[in-house]
């Protein structure tokens, strides 16, 4: 089975501009040029000698007459043409993957361990790091954006749900929900240097740089819990009224944002007073969870899992302006600011695409992708990255990018 799935992955990524294993640039496959140029069954006179149809020098002189090579050319060059013409449309239909009519596969990048369940990303853009959580597997993924590999593979984490990489202080932190603790992780070593708790279901994470404060969803708890970034002490357990969804860090307002479940709201907390000073009604959305935010255009996103619905929210007024359907349970969002592009993904395996229009989202396109509910996007590269749990029995790491780029 080991060498099966490599030759898989191998035939997957040849379609790449990297080369895994042994296929390196010179033993591509390149089927379909082969299959066209099998039809040129005649020598061809190049530079004063004959060469055979892949471009090789022909041992053989004197083979044919040259008006025998001619006319053999012609018909052969016609038939050749044809070939190509006839072909090319199913070379393309099988070489580019397009889901949805809106992304397409750039590479698949085996992963370690089982085959079991990923939870939430975190994109250290700075340092060319994509932090991922390996849920089932209790493990911490850390991947290299730039070489795309895996670089390290971190175990002690159980049951981890959420993980938010803050380059400017050096950590990384994560949600050990198994052990009701969140974990801070030096980013230089790699070792968990802290644990931070109890907290009773740690989810979601947030990171207030003003009061160096990390903010963390506890689902079960009905709380928002609070944890001092240089003590690792928990400072507080903020009542939220129901059920913790995500919780977001706002650059705009320099709040804290959690959607509650239950209540079927957003609430906005000071993290200076670790207080909720607003609180927002989304009408139409049912158990609010994964949130995203356009943040230039204060604009929030955030997706009812029981509903499949997606409410469009001026951070401005704190007022809901639209709602969206998406697939079944939608779960994790990720938004690129320069494309003005949202992605939803979801636990039925269901991707939504939007284009944000001025204050609307526009539906680009929808496709179904096995174990897709996890989704990060880099902003500088446009490049999407799902982590699926299991295909043909192995954890991997697709990337995509939209098709207009």
């Amino acid at each position: 089975m080991v060498s099966q799935d490599r030759s898989v992955y191998q035939e997957r990524h040849a379609r790449n501009s990297s080369w895994p294993g042994d296929l390196t640039p010179t033993k591509r496959p390149n089927t379909f040029a082969q299959t066209c140029l099998s039809s040129l069954a005649f020598p061809l006179q190049f530079d004063g000698g004959p060469y055979i149809s892949d471009g090789t020098p022909s041992r053989a002189s004197g083979e044919r007459s040259a008006s025998m090579m001619i006319g053999n050319s012609r018909k052969s060059l016609a038939l050749a043409i044809q070939t190509l013409l006839l072909a090319a449309p199913m070379a393309l239909t099988q070489t580019a993957r397009i889901y949805g009519g809106v992304l397409t596969e750039v590479a698949d990048i085996p992963m370690p361990g089982p085959a079991v369940r990923f939870d939430y990303q975190s994109l250290d853009a700075e340092h060319g790091r994509l932090y991922i959580s390996h849920m089932n597997a209790d493990q911490l993924v850390v991947f290299d954006t730039k070489a795309r590999q895996v670089v390290a593979n971190l175990d002690g984490f159980k049951r981890v749900h959420g993980v938010l990489a803050v380059p400017e202080i050096g950590r990384i932190y994560a949600s050990v929900t198994g052990d009701r603790q969140v974990a801070a992780v030096d980013m230089r070593t790699l070792k968990i240097i802290a644990m931070s708790g109890p907290v009773t279901y740690p989810d979601g994470l947030a990171y207030s740089p003003a009061t160096k404060r990390v903010f963390i969803s506890d689902e079960h708890g009905g709380v928002d819990a609070v944890v001092d970034e240089e003590r690792h002490k928990l400072l507080a357990s903020i009542p939220l009224g129901g059920g913790a969804g995500n919780t977001v860090y706002d650059p705009g307002s320099g709040h804290i944002l959690v959607a509650i479940h239950g209540k079927n709201d957003l609430v906005s907390i000071n993290p200076a007073t670790m207080k909720i000073v607003s609180r927002s009604p989304l009408p139409g959305i049912d158990n609010p969870h994964g949130i995203a935010l356009d943040v230039e255009g204060r604009l929030a996103f955030i997706a009812g899992e029981e509903n499949h619905s997606l409410a469009v929210f001026d951070l401005k007024t704190m007022k809901l302006l639209a709602v969206q359907e998406v697939g079944e349970d939608p779960d994790v969002l990720a938004f690129d600011p320069g494309l003005k592009r949202l992605y939803v993904s979801s636990e039925s395996g269901s991707v939504s695409v939007f284009q944000e229009d001025g204050q609307k989202l526009r539906l680009l396109g929808q496709f179904e992708m096995p174990h897709a509910h996890t989704v990060a996007v880099d902003p500088a590269t446009h490049l999407i990255y799902f982590p699926l749990e299991n295909i043909e029995g192995h954890p991997l790491l697709r990337i995509m990018k939209p098709v207009d780029r």
